[in-house]
């Protein structure tokens, strides 16, 4: 208690704006991972709101050897903003300025504050395009994005953040500066440093601030649905697509539970009856679009789709839209807890997953709505349940392991986008080998000698 008292006394004296109350703390030990219980609280939460305000932190971090988590909105779902031994969680939200968007240069450059759909707003009034989307891009933050390498529905045509960040200014451990590249588009000079930090989740350094790769806004855009009666034949449809030399934006799914949850909480006139449902978006000039449109439709209707429906104007592709971003909203709402996942396998392998997570929860008597980026492989149970029922929670877990050894068994991997953290660490060494376990944990050891950036979480 002492040493926490004297914690809190320095953190008071070099920074603005320190909570330290229980119920403040309380409030900031989970994130949207929904854990089961909460056991332990950070010792304080600091807003900080310059570079020199993070260096105070992990000097006296360091001093005090206490952990620092960082949190930009907490909307991780794999509890990588989660207190396990206390500590500090540093919030970003008060560091959220744009500094700079050079049309000339296209490029960006922000602080971890910064809301990634606000900031899309930005460049866009300038046409230009940052592409990551994440389904919660509304609230999550571009420090979030950076940490947990997130993607979203575009990264099929576009890529992921890995694919847009060609610097970072990060505080290290020991409180020096680093700088991971240059506000250049290519870069071939030394050690790609950046790669290690995008999905490290806060584990190696704390990324203060980003220069982003942007690209020219599409002129135009437009979104279809197609139903399928069988999972299977929707999978067919997407390569039959991709073998026409179309390159849709995006290639979304969600199975006949996913469709008939969401279309309940909100009514986007989605049809409910069939096993599987394709949102796929076309962009580029306004003189491709019925050349892609034509194709797409085609090929769709000779993959036996049962229904096919498109967007008209914006109103229509917005809907479209929200209805799939709500999926876990609408899951919520069939028990007092819902838990989102995130498995990746080749493409040509992803029926079957599809079928075998399926498969895997009606063993375990659990209701699952699938949703994902099937341009990618990759798929997103969605599995309601009441954290209360002891019997529920014991056969969740058993099915989300079996879930792992079924991707692993299929070539995947166990995150395409949301990370590790504390909810895969146990099950990481099904798909990552002992050999690059092991050069992992040396990163971390020369990048953290003291271990108090974010410890224990990944591995």
């Amino acid at each position: 208690m002492l040493m926490k008292n004297k914690l809190i006394v320095d953190l008071k004296k070099e920074l603005p704006c320190v909570l330290d109350t229980l119920e403040e703390r309380y409030a900031y030990s989970q994130d949207a991972s929904n854990i089961r219980r909460i056991t332990n609280l950070p010792d304080a939460v600091v807003f900080v709101e310059t570079v020199e305000d993070v260096q105070k932190v992990v000097k006296i971090a360091n001093k005090h050897k206490v952990p620092i988590i960082c949190r930009g909105a907490g909307t991780n779902v794999v509890g990588s903003c989660v207190c396990e031994h206390g500590g500090i969680i540093l919030n970003f939200s008060k560091m959220n300025k744009i500094r700079e968007i050079s049309a000339e240069n296209m490029t960006a450059i922000v602080e971890p504050g910064v809301v990634l759909g606000d900031f899309q707003k930005e460049a866009e009034k300038l046409g230009l395009f940052y592409p990551p989307d994440p389904s919660n891009l509304a609230v999550s933050t571009i420090g979030g994005s950076i940490a947990q390498s997130s993607g979203g529905a575009k990264s099929f045509k576009y890529g992921t953040t890995k694919d847009y960040i060609i610097d970072l200014k990060v505080v290290m451990a020991n409180g020096e500066i680093l700088h991971t590249g240059a506000n250049t588009i290519k870069n071939a000079t030394g050690y790609n440093l950046g790669t290690l930090f995008v999905g490290s989740e806060g584990t190696l350094g704390i990324v203060v601030e980003a220069t982003l790769k942007l690209i020219p806004l599409p002129e135009s855009k437009k979104v279809f649905t197609a139903y399928f009666d069988t999972v299977a034949d929707a999978v067919y449809a997407v390569n039959a697509v991709i073998e026409q030399r179309i390159f849709p934006a995006t290639i979304d799914f969600m199975d006949k539970n996913a469709v008939q949850t969401v279309e309940k909480f909100y009514p986007a006139g989605l049809l409910t009856d069939k096993e599987a449902l394709l949102l796929i978006e076309i962009d580029g000039f306004e003189c491709s679009m019925d050349y892609q449109e034509n194709i797409i439709i085609n090929v769709l209707k000779s993959c036996r789709a049962s229904a096919i429906q498109a967007s008209h104007n914006d109103e229509e592709y917005n809907k479209i839209w929200t209805a799939r971003r709500s999926s876990m909203g609408a899951c919520a709402r069939l028990k007092p807890n819902v838990t989102t996942d995130d498995v990746i396998v080749p493409r040509k392998n992803l029926a079957e997953l599809v079928l075998g997570i399926r498969a895997i929860c009606e063993k375990y008597n659990l209701d699952v709505c699938m949703v994902g980026h099937v341009g990618d492989g990759s798929v997103h149970p969605q599995i309601p349940i009441d954290y209360n029922d002891e019997d529920e929670y014991k056969r969740y877990k058993l099915a989300k392991s079996e879930i792992y050894d079924l991707t692993a068994k299929l070539g995947g991997i166990l995150s395409g986008e949301h990370g590790i953290g504390l909810e895969k660490r146990a099950h990481i060494h099904k798909v990552i080998n002992s050999t690059a376990l092991n050069y992992m944990r040396q990163i971390k050891k020369t990048f953290d000698p003291n271990n108090i950036l974010n410890p224990y979480k990944i591995f």
